[in-house]
Parts: structure tokens; C-alpha cells; sequence
């Protein structure tokens, strides 16, 4: 019985669920993540979802492995992070873009916009230049009415052009943390 992506609770936004079944409708099987709060609704629908795996990972460069394992057993997969965990990515990197495996990346973004951790600053500023430099595509939204082309656009591009590709969500959209 396939499942039923359930619609938002009343004054959630939506933008979560629509890009839960874009990503299901592209045929991504695989869902990676480190638990973060700016993915928790895609972390709980996939979890939830007894058509996908759902794999919750010590590190977020492990996801990069699984990328192209996903690949080389013709599955697709993303991987859920929040941008201090890119940082950890970096090395890993490597593997899909000598192998020529396509990578999909959704990072919730720290260090942005209101940003109030003076922790989350450095990599916040820094995670997208730190991407390209690594040759991979960032493609950066700020607002919802952005997200499904923006994610198409992405899936298009990792899946069928094998590049690597991370959709950067603001903290102007996901909404400002309070501490």
C-alpha cells in the first residue's frame, strides 16, 4: 500500500511535505541525516514511510559514501544536513566527483540570516565559496514559493547531468533559532 504523505498540521508551512513528494516522485528511495531541527518534518515523513530507508548517520560525510553506493545500486538518495555539518563533508567530496556519481544535498543553513550563534557564524559564511571550490552546485533558497522548482532543478542536475548538488534552505525561510 503506497504511503500517503499526510498534509501539514494548521499553521505549519507546506513547503516541507510538497518537497518530501517531489523527491518521491523522482524516485529517491534513499533518505540520509543527521537529526536537525530545519529537516525534522522530511526526517520524520521518511522515517514514517515504509517505501524508503531512512538512515540516520554518526557523521554527515558518511552520506556522501551512501550517495554512491545508492548510485552503483541504482537507487537515488539524499542526504538531509545542516551546513556546520558540510564542513565535514569537504574531503569526502572527492568521491562523487572523480567517481562521477551524482550527489543531493538539502542543508538547512546556520550562520545566516538573524543568525544568533556566534558558533554557527564561520561556516555560515563560508559553507557555499567552501562548496564550489569542491566543484559542487549551490543552489540557495529564501523563499518557499521557491523550493519545488529549486529542488527539481537540482534533482535534474544531480541525477541525470551525475553532478553534485547542494540546495541551501536560509534561515530567512526554515525561520530564525532562539536560544
Amino acid at each position: 500500500m503506497p504511503f500517503d504523505i499526510p498534509s501539514p498540521p494548521p499553521g505549519d508551512p507546506s513547503w516541507p511535505y510538497e518537497m518530501y513528494k517531489l523527491l518521491k516522485d523522482e524516485g529517491v528511495t534513499q533518505f540520509s541525516y543527521v537529526p536537525d531541527a530545519g529537516h525534522k518534518v522530511m526526517i520524520n515523513l521518511s522515517l514514517d514511510d515504509p517505501d524508503v530507508h531512512s538512515i540516520p548517520l554518526t557523521t554527515e560525510e558518511e552520506g556522501v559514501a551512501m550517495a554512491a553506493g545508492a548510485h552503483l545500486g541504482g537507487q537515488k538518495h539524499v542526504l538531509l544536513m545542516q551546513s556546520s555539518g558540510a564542513g565535514n563533508c569537504i574531503n569526502m567530496l572527492s568521491l562523487p566527483r572523480i567517481g562521477k556519481f551524482p550527489f543531493l544535498s538539502i542543508v538547512s543553513m546556520r550562520g545566516d540570516f538573524g543568525e544568533g550563534n556566534p558558533w554557527q557564524m564561520p561556516m555560515g559564511k563560508s559553507i557555499q565559496p567552501v562548496l564550489e571550490a569542491c566543484e559542487v552546485v549551490c543552489l540557495k533558497i529564501e523563499d518557499s514559493s521557491e523550493v519545488i522548482s529549486t529542488v527539481s532543478a537540482a534533482m535534474t542536475m544531480a541525477f541525470q547531468s551525475q553532478e553534485s548538488v547542494c540546495v541551501l534552505l536560509s534561515q530567512k525561510m526554515l525561520g530564525i533559532k532562539k536560544f
